[in-house]
């Protein structure tokens, strides 16, 4: 199951602020009443979240422009009232643009299995749109709209070709699951009768070496270095493209976000892959410590 939550809890209401019919007829000649136009048209009242974004800027940036040249008081009052708005109302209309698409929900699909040891060019390719957008988004969450909005449509499109950070996600489940169990087997071991009477190496103690370097080192270890590379390429920047619009997340979202992209926090999967490896770690060394064969000693 998809563990994104449902796109009518995630995308948020934007405020309607439109300029008067009468005070939009006497625009004529300027460039906003071009901009308010399409946002009256039939297609204006359906738009995509990200046309939508690039209305908002469109109409700010069309408003600046005519402002000085108002003459009416009254009108110009009601178009910077519209501009102030429209600007507050930004961080909202990003965060439609970004966590409120459909597309952002095949990224997080988790029917593609688990992630590859040796994953793909597209990695990098997604790595480098996320970075990108961060960095589109940052003057928007301050008001400004000095930023172009020229790649969104690109980077949303390429959302559909990529589902790692779902693998990702059923990956660190898995990996935390395995490791417990594991542990949970060395930890009961033990409790028992140590492996190696003072500290001698013996029969038995070969065998458990051995099954440290060729289960543990040679294939799971490059595995979990695999997948902590990605989470820093991958889910690092899908946590600061939430965390940047923390102002305006929803708070059926804030629950989701704690969990499966903050890299911290109690209730954060990836704090728990890492409290389970290190666990697993630490127990192999007290393990193979018993017979003075603790690794790196």
């Amino acid at each position: 199951t998809d563990p994104l939550p449902r796109r009518r809890d995630r995308v948020l209401e934007m405020p309607e602020v439109e300029l008067g019919m009468l005070d939009f007829l006497s625009l004529f000649g300027c460039e906003l009443q071009v901009v308010a136009g399409e946002k009256a048209s039939i297609l204006g009242r359906v738009m995509q979240p990200a046309n939508r974004l690039r209305y908002e800027v469109r109409f700010i940036e069309a408003a600046d422009d005519c402002l000085p040249g108002i003459e009416d008081e009254a009108l110009r009052e009601a178009v910077s009232e519209a501009v102030a708005s429209k600007r507050a109302s930004l961080p909202t209309a990003a965060w439609n643009a970004t966590w409120g698409v459909e597309e952002v929900e095949n990224l997080f699909t988790r029917t593609e299995g688990l992630y590859p040891l040796e994953p793909g060019p597209g990695t990098a390719n997604l790595a480098t749109d996320l970075n990108t957008l961060n960095a589109v988004l940052a003057p928007l969450l301050e008001g400004g709209t000095d930023t172009s909005l020229a790649s969104l449509g690109n980077i949303h499109q390429q959302w559909q070709t990529h589902q790692a950070p779902g693998q990702l996600i059923l990956t660190a489940q898995m990996l935390i699951t395995r490791l417990n169990d594991a542990s949970d087997v060395i930890e009961s071991r033990l409790r028992g009768r140590p492996l190696c009477l003072d500290g001698k190496p013996n029969n038995q103690s070969d065998i458990v070496q051995g099954m440290f370097f060729s289960v543990f080192v040679e294939k799971v270890q490059p595995y979990l270095v695999t997948v902590r590379r990605a989470r820093d390429d991958i889910i690092q920047p899908l946590a600061t493209l939430a965390e940047q619009q923390r102002e305006v997340m929803p708070s059926t979202f804030e629950q989701w976000y704690s969990r499966y992209l903050a890299l911290e926090g109690e209730d954060s999967l990836w704090a728990e892959l890492d409290a389970s490896q290190q666990r697993h770690i630490e127990l192999w060394q007290q393990q193979l410590e018993q017979c003075g064969m603790r690794p790196g000693a």
